[in-house]
């Protein structure tokens, strides 16, 4: 116990900033400027794809940030809304206020706690490496699932209808249901909306800089689209009344800061609530980490995910003490942040005060705002996680994990974000032990002049009618531990001459206890049969295990340090 306290001391101890001066400074300030105007309108709109109070996703967007700066790694990440962890707590929450009287609103906020908890208890228990075990193929298609139905459930505001649901045939069969009651103004102003963005995020930064603007100035201005919509049509709306004309506005928002306070999260609530917390910190922390390790390459920054880990749960409890929802890393804000210049986590820290002026002094303006502006911020927001040139990657290159894909993609859309992902996660277990179950082995012999061996189908090498010489490519388990009995029977079925069969080890990390109690069949059954069996090349923690059990006295071969002395040995 105190071990696993003192490594929670030390994963949240907060780590010093480096040397920091006035240039830095002025970096992170310029990055924060930009990401505050690129954050803003997405926070509200990613509050109101939770099912929250759109200020909510400004109260996420102010703490969260403090608080990852200061137990976070990563110096460019950029933490706050996350449109595919909106979705997933608006599902959560949405069957949590379905099942018990519990409002969606708390739902959330015990969502956010939650999160926050399980991640860190990950870092202090040093689980960072699970990550590896959920494939890419397995995230981009669960990504790419979540951004179909992010956009498609938006096309109920953006038709000025009401029509929601948490898979796409239950958000396509409410649209049917309510298109008598489509309005033509709402759509108009949604096409609008929808051009405007697209046009501005294709050729923005492009006709800027034939203006003769700085590439680099004209791609963070060519971001501007959104907060230019947001301005324009706020002011369209209080100019001309679109809410006395039919189209939605966002009402009446509480200005101001969070009111800070510990969530108490009701007892009942936890049942419903603690697997789809589980799955929003696999998903927090899969797509966070990714994006800090590609965004750390250039910069030659290290990221530890386990600090990660404690960085993003410290961000999550912020959030919840905010009367917020989950929090995670946006792709798009951190490659804006990385282009615009942020040197240190105090960027983060400096967007979290932009967002908490606007908080203070801008509210009352955002009444006005339409619904079908954020709806089309977030429609357009997702294309980046549309990626369908990943599934063809995959399934070029390996069929398996484009079928990972595909199915991780396909159920996602018919049982939503919650079932997708544990089906992907089922998939990237079952896929690694199948890999595992049969792995790659050869018959290898010695290359001519040469002390190395090589595989006998690949290469013209040397052999001996006596001796076998076969290369395990895999650590032996449980799970491979018969497959490897059948194929040391074919060889010596195959092979009335024998008399030596080598076992060449080194990719053999591990022996379990079944593999072990396998090598000892095969032990006896050779010997039955007149052939000893040999080791070579075995690692020193595996022969440091073997050398505790009786299996190397009873063996009927010996143990060599290398093939080719077992070579030359049993060719005399």
């Amino acid at each position: 116990m105190s071990r696993l306290t003192h490594r929670l001391r030390s994963l949240l101890a907060p780590r010093a900033l480096p040397s920091y001066d006035r240039n830095a400074f002025t970096a992170d300030l310029v990055a924060a400027t930009v990401v505050t105007a690129l954050l803003i309108p997405q926070a509200l709109a990613y509050a109101l794809l939770a099912g929250m109070p759109p200020e909510t996703g400004l109260y996420a967007s102010m703490l969260p940030l403090l608080a990852y700066a200061i137990f976070g790694r990563s110096r460019t990440l950029a933490v706050g809304p996350f449109a595919v962890v909106s979705i997933m707590t608006a599902a959560a929450a949405g069957h949590v206020s379905a099942q018990t009287d519990i409002d969606s609103v708390t739902a959330a906020i015990t969502l956010a706690l939650l999160s926050g908890a399980i991640l860190i208890a990950m870092g202090a228990l040093r689980l960072g490496f699970l990550i590896n075990f959920l494939s890419r193929p397995v995230i981009y298609g669960f990504i790419a699932a979540s951004g179909v139905l992010i956009a498609a459930s938006q096309f109920g505001r953006l038709l000025g209808v009401q029509a929601s649901g948490q898979t796409l045939w239950a958000i396509a069969r409410a649209l049917w249901q309510e298109h008598d009651a489509v309005q033509p103004k709402t759509v108009l102003l949604a096409g609008a909306c929808l051009a405007w963005l697209i046009v501005t995020r294709r050729y923005l930064a492009s006709a800027l800089s034939r203006l003769g603007i700085p590439s680099a100035g004209a791609r963070l201005l060519g971001r501007t689209g959104p907060i230019l919509l947001v301005l324009a049509t706020t002011a369209a709306s209080a100019a001309f009344d679109l809410h006395a004309q039919g189209i939605a506005t966002v009402g009446t928002v509480t200005a101001g800061l969070p009111a800070l306070s510990l969530p108490l999260p009701p007892l009942a609530s936890l049942t419903y609530l603690w697997l789809p917390a589980l799955l929003i910190s696999i998903v927090t922390f899969a797509e966070s980490v990714s994006m800090a390790q590609t965004l750390a390459g250039p910069r030659n920054e290290r990221i530890a995910p386990n600090r990660e880990l404690v960085g993003l749960g410290s961000a999550n409890i912020a959030s919840a003490l905010s009367g917020a929802f989950p929090v995670s890393a946006s792709l798009s804000r951190s490659v804006v942040n990385d282009e615009a210049g942020a040197r240190t986590r105090a960027a983060g820290a400096l967007t979290a005060i932009g967002v908490a002026l606007s908080a203070l002094f801008f509210m009352p303006m955002l009444a006005y705002l339409p619904l079908v502006t954020l709806s089309s911020i977030i429609v357009v927001a997702i294309q980046s996680l549309l990626s369908p040139s990943s599934f063809f990657s995959a399934w070029r290159y390996c069929r398996p994990d484009g079928f990972a894909w595909l199915a991780t993609f396909g159920v996602t859309l018919v049982l939503g974000v919650s079932g997708g992902l544990m089906t992907g996660v089922a998939l990237s277990l079952v896929i690694y032990i199948y890999r595992t179950s049969k792995p790659h082995y050869a018959v290898v012999g010695l290359m001519p002049n040469s002390e190395h061996f090589r595989n006998v189908r690949r290469h013209g090498v040397q052999t001996a009618e006596h001796l076998t010489i076969l290369r395990i490519d895999e650590s032996l388990y449980f799970g491979n531990a018969r497959f490897f009995e059948q194929v040391v029977d074919e060889i010596r079925a195959s092979q009335p001459e024998l008399t030596d069969l080598v076992l060449m080890c080194p990719a053999v990390n591990f022996i379990d206890y079944s593999a072990l109690e396998s090598l000892e069949l095969i032990s006896d059954k050779l010997g039955q049969h007149g052939v000893r069996l040999h080791l070579a090349e075995v690692k020193g923690p595996v022969m440091d295990r073997l050398q505790q059990t009786a299996f190397l006295k009873s063996m009927t071969g010996g143990v060599f340090l290398s093939t080719y002395d077992a070579w030359r040995t049993l060719q005399r």
